[in-house]
């Protein structure tokens, strides 16, 4: 089956290198030349990802039997509409599907209309009146831009903001930049990720993961895409219960069943939900439209199923349960990304990378922004790759994974911190001491 991978980074890496697996012939459409993807494709095209009517074009003139949309902002551009309109169906939710992920206001507001728990107190702002107030009176507030920011466009006081003046100010430029803004209560708790795969009808959950966006450890400094992430072989994480994963996973097919009434036709994809733990039960911190980067690292590697077959049933709607299996195995993922990222990055320096002795160590590789030229690999401005461990236990799978790290060099910059018993430790006796 000629399958069309829109996207260049590591989660692409990762989605691709398991269709291939399943039999697909891959086409890819990236803006950088990622080593990895280049050696999976068939064919491919150096291109935008949001430069829809190329990709539209190029994806006829290959004959491409379905579209598998890795990014974000190409659902914002309206590409599965377009690409439906051509003939070639698309993992990943039409323009008016994808107000899941794209417009934050969009998502709160469906929760508050179909009654579905794990909202926040919010209010939408579209111009400056009245929010210093409703800043004092949550006290510990939230501050989303309306719009897309790359996982950057979230402010929390306390941490990122130092007082309601400071939270004013940036609600101001979030209007100003988006048209609109949201600010909600600040929950407190431990986040995680539930990546879901529906038809618009059957929804398939997969192990949990927590991401780690924060450039330094200890979760001090920027924020930033991600700077690693890890899953436990249980498929929940060390400070959940059952419990949690069921809340989470039922939120999401309600939610599916209000976008189906909302949108009026079935969202078909990825509907991956950051949920948070707090001492008042399991809450919806937000809905992205295609899967995590870097948490789909942790969750494809263990899929003991057909990722292609999968995709096949969203796109004819008869997705079942059956169709999902994972290994019991927990897995951590650590990137590399150049010296600088998350305030300036220091790009354009070589990378060096054995992919051989990073397999022989057990881990995994995934190129993310490099760029391949005719004399070797490049950093870029964003994150460089992900290397991941695989184990039987969490201290397995990040020994693994730092074993790999040892097998890249260059000017770049990693978090050794993320999976480390000390730190997993230090998140179950948080939340042990907000749930009481």
């Amino acid at each position: 089956m000629k399958v069309l991978m829109v996207g260049g980074g590591a989660r692409e890496h990762c989605i691709a290198s398991k269709l291939v697996e399943d039999g697909a012939e891959l086409y890819t459409v990236m803006n950088n030349k990622n080593p990895g993807l280049a050696k999976l494709s068939t064919e491919f095209l150096l291109a935008s990802d949001t430069d829809v009517p190329k990709i539209t074009g190029w994806a006829l003139e290959k004959g491409i039997q379905m579209a598998v949309i890795g990014p974000e902002a190409p659902l914002e551009k309206g590409i599965v509409d377009e690409l439906t309109e051509a003939g070639i169906p698309s993992i990943g939710p039409t323009k008016s599907g994808a107000r899941l992920e794209t417009s934050k206001s969009f998502t709160r507001d469906l929760l508050e209309k179909y009654n579905i728990p794990g909202n926040p107190k919010f209010k939408v702002f579209k111009d400056s009146e009245g929010i210093r107030e409703y800043l004092e009176g949550l006290g510990e507030f939230v501050i989303k831009d309306e719009g897309l920011c790359g996982g950057k466009g979230v402010k929390l006081s306390g941490e990122h903001l130092a007082s309601v003046e400071e939270g004013y100010e940036y609600a101001v430029s979030c209007i100003h930049k988006s048209g609109a803004v949201v600010v909600e209560e600040k929950f407190v708790g431990e986040e995680f990720s539930l990546q879901c795969l529906t038809d618009g009808e059957t929804v398939i959950g997969s192990p949990l993961a927590q991401d780690h966006k924060r450039l330094l450890e200890g979760d001090k400094g920027p924020n930033t895409g991600g700077m690693g992430s890890y899953s436990d072989s249980n498929h929940l994480l060390p400070f959940l219960k059952q419990e949690d994963y069921d809340v989470a996973l039922d939120i999401t097919k309600h939610v599916c069943q209000a976008l189906k009434q909302e949108c009026g036709i079935p969202y078909k994809g990825v509907m991956y939900g950051g949920f948070i733990a707090t001492k008042n039960g399991v809450k919806l911190v937000e809905y992205n439209a295609r899967y995590g980067d870097p948490e789909i690292m942790n969750i494809l590697p263990l899929l003991e199923t057909s990722l292609l077959d999968m995709f096949k049933a969203i796109i004819d709607g008869n997705l079942s349960e059956s169709m999902a299996k994972f290994s019991n195995k927990a897995t951590v993922c650590k990137y590399v990304v150049p010296v600088g990222y998350g305030v300036k990055s220091e790009a354009g320096y070589p990378l060096e990378v054995n992919e051989e002795a990073i397999e022989a160590a057990g881990a995994k590789i995934y190129y993310a922004a490099v760029d391949l030229r005719d004399d070797g690999l490049y950093t870029g401005t964003s994150r460089s790759l992900g290397i991941i461990g695989i184990g039987d236990t969490l201290s397995e799978a990040e020994q693994k994974a730092e074993k790999g790290l040892e097998h890249v060099k260059g000017h770049i910059f990693m978090r050794h911190d993320i999976g480390t018993p000390e730190a997993i430790e230090r998140k179950i006796e948080r939340l042990k001491g907000i749930r009481g």
